[in-house]
């Protein structure tokens, strides 16, 4: 027997990370972990039960899609029988008439449409059997696929216990395979999403090759756009069922078997929907001795509302439609027929056999339970709330499963928002500074301005200043580009360097050593490596002479020049002064001592030369005014 393929898958491009389907899932199937962008369906977990698909709103929850399959299985050119689930008549209240149905399964290229009823009418003459027969021993049935993977996956040791019988589904594709030959393909159509996954399991003898929800047929129906007004009435091919067709009802495979159901003298128990099964499976395991009765379980509400439906609401009205069909095709049943049908077909073999394929995993160890309750603030019972939001029984559970590495903690909601809360406050913190650093920066933008404005002012006051001074003022750096300049020094060095003062003010970044010869720049780079001033120094520049002074402004890195023209009638007099002075201030002392030898002769001689700087102080003076 072959093991199923996944059935149900998560498209990552719809979901929207609710959890819901985490939180549903009845076997913790879906993993959640911090690495992943979204939750993964561990598919050897996986019991197909469908209540993630019904969970997930934004429809990120998917399931194999057969409808491609079957149309090439009807253009393939053999005979392809319909096998409909008893629940049509929960599902398709729309449509008048059962066989109006039918005729519009045969439009989309059936060859034979059969009611699943009379499969499930044999399995259930077979149960009967099997529990008369059990001599102390309680089964679990296993119509129910979902109810099968539950038991093989989580509960291996009961699978002694699974009632050694196929499906209804299996047992009316084997009636098909008699009447018509191997050649027919089988198609199922019904409620279920994990019969998918039961019919891949005799994939090797072929009974079943494809599966149809009533949600895909509802899809082929439209897309052919076949409607009950447009077709003719067909009935079922025989053989017709009896009782079976109460099989949506939890218990109706009872029913149909005769098995009595009173509290006295039933010897079967029968539970269904997801939180009822668990808990019957448990009771089962601990306390069947006790019990002392089989289990018929079904992990949805019967087949009244199985996930391949389009709805899964109003369950009672949907019984009654039920219990109306079944009543109405009974009454119309050859019952003679029925048995002789049932006769013909009571050698079928109906025995299966099951794996069991382990998924628990080991329970985590009281101290990892304790970490994780630490993480999401429970580590004191007094505050475990229970509350149940993130979908488990209670936070201790809820910590094991995230011990075993299947949820996160931001499942908890209470963690969640106490993050949230710790996060907003963060926020708000980091918002107040923001605001701080804000001003601060906006206060310090503003003072930079002004300093900036200032700077500026105090640029062009020095430019001014420098620009009025009658003496050539240069300002260079380490690698002789000028820094500053004023007009008196762009006169001094040509014509040329004015005229590139117009289109580059100052001469900014312009090398010197292409403005003077290298006896001047060189005493520039002695300065600035030296780190000594060089103070009136003659210097000649083609047919001028020139007063240089050179000194350091920062060590090694900048360097400032005053240059004065000799030939200029202002520096004539100042030099002619100063020099005079410098002659007169050295030679005094020796003035003096020679006035002891000639006497009167010398005195005159030094009035003689004030009398000359005095003259030239007051012309200087007059020429200022």
């Amino acid at each position: 027997m072959k093991m199923p393929d996944q059935v149900i898958k998560l498209n990552e491009d719809k979901c929207r990370n609710s959890y819901s389907c985490v939180r549903v899932c009845p076997v913790n199937a879906i993993e959640v972990r911090p690495e992943r962008a979204h939750p993964v369906i561990m598919a050897d977990r996986c019991i197909g039960c469908g209540l993630c698909f019904l969970a997930c709103s934004p429809g990120a929850i998917e399931y194999r899609d057969s409808r491609s399959q079957v149309k090439q299985i009807l253009k393939s050119g053999r005979p392809v029988a319909a096998l409909l689930a008893p629940s049509i008549a929960s599902e398709f209240d729309d449509i008048t008439d059962y066989r109006k149905f039918a005729g519009m399964i045969r439009s989309l290229g059936f060859t034979y449409v059969h009611e699943v009823s009379f499969g499930v009418d044999l399995v259930a003459y077979a149960y009967r059997r099997l529990f008369e027969e059990s001599s102390g021993k309680y089964y679990i049935t296993s119509n129910c696929p979902s109810i099968v993977e539950m038991i093989e996956k989580y509960h291996p040791n009961l699978v002694p216990n699974l009632a050694p019988l196929v499906s209804p589904m299996i047992a009316t594709a084997m009636v098909t395979r008699s009447l018509y030959g191997d050649e027919v393909v089988n198609v199922f159509i019904g409620p279920c999403i994990d019969i998918k996954a039961e019919a891949a399991r005799y994939s090797d003898r072929n009974l079943v090759e494809a599966v149809l929800t009533f949600i895909e047929i509802r899809q082929l129906f439209d897309e052919h756009e076949i409607q009950e007004k447009t077709v003719k009435m067909s009935d079922f091919d025989p053989p017709c069922g009896n009782w079976g067709a109460l099989y949506p009802y939890p218990a109706g495979i009872l029913q149909a078997a005769g098995i009595k159901r009173d509290l006295v003298s039933s010897h079967v128990i029968t539970a269904s929907g997801a939180e009822d099964v668990k808990e019957a499976i448990n009771d089962f395991d601990h306390h069947i001795d006790t019990i002392k009765h089989h289990f018929n379980l079904f992990f949805c509400q019967g087949c009244l509302l199985g996930p391949g439906m389009i709805r899964h609401d109003e369950r009672f009205r949907r019984r009654s439609l039920v219990k109306q069909y079944a009543e109405k095709r009974v009454s119309t049943l050859d019952k003679k027929q029925w048995k002789e049908d049932m006769e013909r077909w009571s050698d079928l073999d109906l025995s299966r056999r099951f794996s069991v394929n382990d998924q628990r995993i080991p329970d985590p160890s009281p101290e990892a339970i304790t970490r994780v309750l630490k993480i999401i603030g429970r580590d004191n019972r007094a505050e475990e709330l229970n509350c149940n939001a993130c979908g488990y029984g209670s936070c201790r559970e809820f910590a094991a499963i995230v011990a075993k590495g299947l949820a996160i903690p931001e499942m908890c909601h209470t963690y969640n928002l106490r993050n949230k809360q710790e996060y907003i406050e963060t926020l708000r913190q980091t918002n107040k500074k923001l605001s701080e650093t804000k001003k601060a920066l906006k206060e310090s933008e503003e003072k930079a301005m002004r300093e900036k404005d200032a700077a500026e002012d105090a640029s062009e006051t020095m430019n001014s200043m420098l620009n009025k001074l009658p003496n050539g003022v240069v300002i260079v750096d380490n690698e002789l580009k000028i820094l500053q300049s004023n007009k008196r020094f762009l006169e001094i060095i040509g014509e040329d360097a004015e005229d590139i003062a117009e289109i580059i003010p100052g001469l900014r970044g312009a090398d010197l050593k292409t403005l003077l010869p290298f006896s001047v720049y060189n005493i520039f780079s002695f300065v600035l490596r030296e780190n000594e001033s060089v103070i009136s120094r003659d210097v000649q520049l083609e047919d001028r002479m020139f007063n240089i002074s050179i000194f350091p402004i920062r060590q090694n890195r900048i360097a400032g020049a005053v240059i004065r023209d000799l030939f200029s009638p202002e520096v004539q007099r100042e030099e002619v002064i100063n020099r005079v002075s410098d002659v007169i201030d050295k030679n005094l002392e020796m003035v003096q001592k020679i006035g002891f030898l000639l006497g009167e002769g010398a005195s005159d001689t030094e009035k003689m030369l004030n009398s000359i700087v005095e003259s030239f102080r007051q012309k200087k003076d007059a020429t200022g005014k």
